[in-house]
């Protein structure tokens, strides 16, 4: 197995350093890629920093991954060397069950995902923040020429988590809010917009505002000002949730109309206020989680028709322990992006 260069964590308070990693070579069915991006997701940190469960150390994370291909295994039919790709959170499934033969590879039980996973040969996956990376084809997507690749990296999980619900349950003319501009918020305003919905932002405060606006938002609106959840009440068709805070979800259910949909993709690593009366009459709370991988490829397509383009600032490998602090403040706009070439 060829060792390759990687940054990675060694304890859930250690610094993101140096960490060469092996990875296979590539087999009758896999792609082999030289990474060039990778973006940084909320979900890295909590994962990093063990705040969802103990993680597998040492660990490289990292599942917003475009690069070049350099080889495919003989039985590959989808991708040649030279080929623009990229892949998101998850490296391979059991492709036989229920789940995966509808689609959603990201239900199967036997799914593995980028890292912090127990791989077929039952090494600990490693993920994108390297410099090199094999992956099953099925989980391998074409990179749009209309996208960048450092633009394109942050699709692969901030792009599918927010199209997915967005596209399960919004028709042309909707109201939507979207809550939190942040890595995940400023690509659903963009997708909402171009699904044609009347686009509002729920946001802390009011900084992001010309932001929000600037990409597709008609309202924007702050939680800290008095009187914004009783102005809302029962206005809006859908609400996508993206943040990772524990704000009080009761709150923002009695800002849907009377059969609306609140889906929450923001993943908070404590648990919610929710009062239960609030659902009434026929409100749905519901979860998302990323996207199978024809949807994935689908939402690449969309964002390349539709010029969805992520808000990106790209750093440097030894930069990565200070961008997340960064994350953790709201400080970033609105997703750090890793040039793999300074690994």
């Amino acid at each position: 197995m060829p060792v390759i260069q990687a940054y990675g964590f060694v304890s859930p308070t250690s610094a993101c350093a140096p960490l060469p990693v092996e990875r296979r070579s590539p087999g009758p069915q896999d792609v082999a890629f030289d990474i060039a991006y990778c973006g940084i997701c909320h979900s890295d940190i909590h994962t990093a920093r063990s705040e969802w469960g103990p993680a597998r150390y040492p660990l490289v994370v990292g599942h917003e991954i475009t690069g070049i291909v350099r080889e495919v295994g003989a039985e590959v039919t989808r991708f040649k060397p030279g080929d623009r790709v990229g892949v998101g959170c998850m490296v391979n499934s059991c492709g036989t069950c229920d789940y995966c033969r509808q689609g959603m590879e990201q239900f199967c039980a036997k799914g593995i995902w980028t890292y912090n996973s127990i791989d077929r040969d039952g090494t600990v996956t490693q993920g994108g923040y390297s410099t090199a990376i094999t992956v099953a084809e099925r989980f391998v997507f074409h990179l749009p020429d209309a996208i960048p690749l450092d633009q394109g990296a942050p699709l692969l999980c901030a792009g599918v988590t927010t199209y997915s619900p967005l596209t399960r349950w919004v028709k042309e003319g909707m109201k939507v809010a979207i809550v939190g501009l942040g890595g995940l918020g400023h690509v659903a305003v963009q997708i909402a917009a171009a699904l044609g919905t009347d686009v509002s932002v729920i946001s802390h405060t009011r900084s992001k505002e010309a932001d929000g606006l600037a990409l597709g938002a008609s309202h924007y609106y702050a939680t800290t000002e008095e009187g914004t959840f009783k102005e809302l009440a029962g206005r809006f068709d859908m609400i996508l949730s993206t943040i990772s805070t524990t704000d009080d979800v009761t709150a923002y259910i009695n800002c849907l109309t009377k059969t609306g949909v609140m889906v929450n993709v923001g993943m908070p690593a404590t648990p919610v206020n929710l009062y239960i009366r609030s659902l009434s009459p026929r409100r749905t709370l519901q979860g998302s989680l990323i996207g199978g991988c024809a949807e994935t490829q689908e939402m690449l397509d969309f964002c390349a028709d539709h010029n969805v383009r992520p808000r990106i600032e790209t750093i440097a490998a030894p930069d990565i322990t200070s961008a997340y602090d960064k994350v953790v403040r709201s400080e970033v706009r609105y997703r750090y992006v890793i040039d793999a070439s300074t690994i």
